[in-house]
């Protein structure tokens, strides 16, 4: 399996690729926008690579539940900057974190490959176009809802089965949008229109995902159901149960995760990776 994003390629199996999450934003709520300065951005994203991730994830618009949207020229004012500053000085893949398909297609022209996009459940397929235009890897994420709406009750009646044909349904649209299958990787949404049991019954069923034969994606960084299942840990004590979580994800065949903590989660990752191989 091959997952390619413009110029760069990444063949499975291999070992499990790290994302780095780089928050362009006053309000996340995992860093409290301790990055928001541009400069102080790309110095993290540099150190980020060199702790060991292998793409880098730049979002300039908080998706938390009930977070305020912003403007597409606001969301470029933050992101553009740090994506310049990074070009050149990078040897890994940028990813540009956004919804919108004219942020995709300026950070795409700035130098980033990779569209991570929490909005696939979409209807208009103009994102979808920009990737197919531009050779872009694009990372197609389960939500129900909208960020403003998504923890309002969100309701299943069997979550993997839904998001198991919600992707089916994306990967249909994507194709017919001209995204090629290779450059498409799977994310089921974790924490995105999912309650506490919901997050857990897809964290148990991961390998049903292996099907699609696309990379899987896992998000569960520093999320609040971590600290729901835990008693209450803080943001920064959530790191412990974000690992259990990663390892068991790399034993049911997740290929890429994404966290805020690079150190900890690669070795976790590669120490889990060295107990599967035996």
């Amino acid at each position: 399996m091959i997952f390619r994003a413009r110029e760069f390629e990444f063949q499975f199996p291999r070992p499990a690729i790290l994302m780095g999450v780089v928050n362009v934003t006053p309000d996340s709520f995992s860093d409290g926008g301790a990055f928001y300065d541009p400069q102080a951005t790309v110095e993290h994203a540099l150190r980020l690579e060199a702790e060991g991730a292998e793409i880098i994830d730049i979002g300039g618009e908080s998706t938390r539940p009930n977070a305020t949207p912003v403007s597409e020229p606001e969301e470029l004012r933050r992101v553009l900057p740090v994506i310049e500053g990074l070009v050149g000085r990078l040897k890994v893949p940028i990813s540009i974190d956004t919804q919108k398909p004219a942020v995709a297609r300026a950070a795409l022209e700035a130098g980033a490959s990779i569209i991570n996009d929490i909005a696939a459940n979409r209807t208009d397929p103009l994102m979808w176009h920009v990737a197919s235009s531009t050779g872009a890897g694009y990372v197609a994420m389960h939500m129900q809802g909208t960020p403003a709406t998504m923890q309002v009750n969100p309701s299943y009646e069997d979550v993997s089965r839904e998001v198991c044909v919600f992707f089916d349904e994306r990967m249909s649209k994507l194709a017919e949008a001209g995204v090629l299958r290779e450059r498409v990787v799977l994310d089921v949404g974790i924490g995105f229109g999912k309650t506490i049991e919901h997050n857990l019954e897809l964290l148990r069923h991961l390998k049903a995902f292996r099907r699609f034969e696309r990379p899987l994606l896992l998000g569960v960084s520093r999320k609040s159901f971590l600290g729901r299942i835990t008693g209450g840990a803080d943001v920064a004590g959530r790191l412990p149960a974000a690992l259990a979580c990663v390892c068991w994800a790399v034993q049911q065949g997740v290929q890429i995760v994404r966290t805020h903590d690079v150190v900890e989660t690669l070795n976790a990752v590669r120490t889990t990776e060295r107990l599967l191989a035996g």
